[in-house]
């Protein structure tokens, strides 16, 4: 069920030695600032944080832009280990901004796209190398924009950055274009200048290893928010990554180049609205494409990877094109995957896709891939691609993936897909709440979607605890919970909240023993007699998913650990915690199922023949 992705036709990033002066420093680590009033480098030596106070050299007071920190002669003025702290307001990064290296080799007039500032030097694995807004140890309420301008490829560099710590910051661009998009009207310019004032990539690395990235805002850039492959070891926490015009996090950086290793781990982060335009002014997403019209529109996706992934507490909603896509995990080695506590909702393709070792655990999949049907200028033709199953899981010989105590629903053509693999292999299917909907890429017999789907695949498949409601061929193996309406706090599409009511069925008639001690919101289960069926144990009293719907939806703000060091990636739950603020943050407690009208169904497509169960 893979699918093509088409790729930006030229290189993205250069690749660059690493010189002597970017080693690891053995000296003390020194904390550099830069200040929108600071000076240059002759004026200010960076080392206090205070304005340039209008003569002399060597001063100490702050330089005024990042550019004399990370010149584009990729000669670095800090080194590593050591902190740069960059004070409020807006940098422009890109041809014409301020400090621009007159000895850059790759820098000029003629090539304006490499005009982005030198890779920080790499820290050590005990003294990160770090990059900071102010702000970043009181709450990061408002971070210093970076803003891409001139089509340079990318705002930040983290190419063959080692040890690096990179938080609290904007990154962004001002313009409304896409590079490369279908419509002339929303077209970057690219061929002549002026070339205004747009930038393709917010964070671009390859060949990085022990990178924690956290408190970022990555909007609106005319292609990736990050391209980022060939890495090990990296931690991303509290990070946004909105309406960027190709998609969100793009993990193919070049064949060969772009597996993963050790952990990779995602925690409390948003991406959405990848695949359409956004309007720099306002935030608000316009033109949204994908395959069809030559786009792409993945929240997330990779190459082929090796590595064990980590994604949780994390919203992943409105692509266009899939919304979590790990299907490219390389099952001939040890790569996994979890997916814990995951809201993923509205994104045009699957909602999910896993392949190889993996486990998907307390969360909430809402397969509504008809979203953009007549809306924000999307083509029918991308509607619900891979007929839109809401959940993907490949595997391979002697490998087994678990879903366990999620609610999944959907109006693709199945509410879980399992594919590849053989007798060796297993998908055990446990305590999970399968709510059926009316199929849109259904033509003809039963027009609801159905509960599993097996593609090509000999795999083993085991059902037990689940409840299965309104789904094709009213599918219910025994051992489950058949025929009852699951009363949760909304099953329709526009509004999906999978709050047991007082009353449910899915209370207490999980039956299958799991590790499992908390839910989709960190509550803790069992709370009665037994486990509940689906992401949301019932707490008693008012729904507890309900809380705050109809807040609008955020960038992350919940408890995380702050060393970003990746832990809990195992195959095991995570029990029950009181973190410092809910988790419900993710879905603004279910919220972003205010923003999901009801899809019209898409342009019919051809029925196949399917091996239900």
């Amino acid at each position: 069920m893979a699918i093509l992705r088409l790729r930006l036709p030229f290189v993205l990033l250069l690749s660059c030695a690493i010189a002597p002066w970017a080693m690891p420093s053995t000296a003390s680590a020194t904390t550099y600032y830069v200040r929108t009033d600071g000076g240059t480098d002759e004026q200010c030596n960076g080392r206090a944080d205070a304005a340039y106070p209008g003569s002399g050299s060597n001063v100490d007071c702050a330089w005024s832009h990042p550019n004399y920190a990370l010149p584009t002669n990729d000669r670095p003025r800090i080194d590593g280990g050591d902190t740069l702290i960059i004070g409020p307001g807006e940098y422009m990064i890109g041809w014409e901004s301020p400090g621009l290296s007159t000895k850059s080799t790759r820098c000029d007039r003629s090539s304006p796209y490499d005009c982005y500032p030198a890779s920080p030097p790499s820290g050590t694995a005990q003294q990160r190398t770090r990059i900071l807004g102010a702000g970043h140890d009181t709450g990061c309420k408002a971070p210093p924009k970076l803003w891409g301008t001139n089509r340079v490829d990318l705002v930040f560099n983290l190419q063959d950055a080692d040890n690096v710590e990179v938080g609290c910051l904007e990154i962004t661009d001002k313009s409304d274009c896409v590079e490369f998009h279908a419509n002339d009207d929303v077209r970057c310019e690219r061929d002549a200048p002026p070339f205004g004032q747009w930038a393709s990539i917010g964070i671009g690395a390859k060949r990085s290893k022990n990178v924690w990235l956290h408190d970022l805002n990555i909007h609106g850039l005319s292609g990736r928010g990050v391209m980022a492959g060939g890495l090990r070891d990296w931690t991303i926490e509290r990070v946004r990554i909105h309406a960027n015009g190709w998609a969100g996090w793009d993990g193919d950086v070049g064949e060969g180049e772009s597996s993963n290793d050790g952990d990779i781990v995602f925690r409390n982060v948003e991406i959405a609205w990848n695949g359409c335009a956004e309007r720099w002014q306002t935030g608000e997403p316009y033109a949204c494409w994908a395959q069809e019209e030559g786009g792409y529109g993945d929240g997330l996706g990779t190459g082929k990877t090796d590595g064990h992934w980590l994604v949780e507490d994390s919203r992943i909603h409105h692509n266009t094109s899939d919304g979590l896509d790990l299907l490219y995990t390389d099952e001939s080695k040890t790569a996994t995957v979890v997916v814990r506590r995951v809201y993923a909702a509205a994104n045009a393709g699957n909602q999910v896709k896993t392949a190889g070792n993996a486990l998907i655990e307390n969360s909430v999949i809402v397969g509504q891939c008809a979203y953009f049907h007549k809306k924000y200028d999307m083509s029918d033709g991308d509607m619900c691609r891979a007929y839109g199953n809401a959940l993907s899981i490949g595997v391979g010989p002697k490998q087994t993936a678990t879903v366990r105590h999620n609610t999944i629903t959907g109006e693709g053509d199945c509410l879980i897909l399992t594919a590849g693999g053989n007798a060796t292999s297993r998908v055990d299917i446990y305590n999970n709440a399968l709510i059926g909907q009316k199929d849109v890429t259904a033509s003809d017999g039963d027009m609801r979607s159905c509960a599993h789907y097996a593609d090509d695949s000999t795999a083993v498949v085991s059902f037990a605890g689940n409840a299965f409601w309104d789904v094709k061929d009213d599918m219910c193996p025994p051992g489950n919970v058949c025929g009852r309406e699951p009363k949760i706090a909304s099953s329709d599409m526009a509004t999906f909240d999978p709050a047991p009511l007082a009353g449910s069925p899915l209370i207490d008639h999980a039956t299958q023993n799991t590790s499992v001690t908390s839910d989709f919101l960190r509550q803790s289960r069992p709370m009665g007699a037994a486990a509940d069926i689906g992401a949301v144990e019932y707490q008693g009293g008012t729904a507890a998913a309900a809380r705050g719907a109809g807040a609008a939806p955020e960038a992350s703000k919940a408890a995380s650990s702050d060393a970003g060091d990746g832990s809990a990636i195992d195959g095991t739950s995570s029990g029950a915690v009181t973190p410092t603020q809910s988790s419900g943050w993710m879905i603004g407690t279910i919220a972003v199922a205010s923003l999901l009208t009801a899809g019209v169904a898409a342009a019919l497509r051809k029925h196949r023949g399917r091996k239900v169960g």
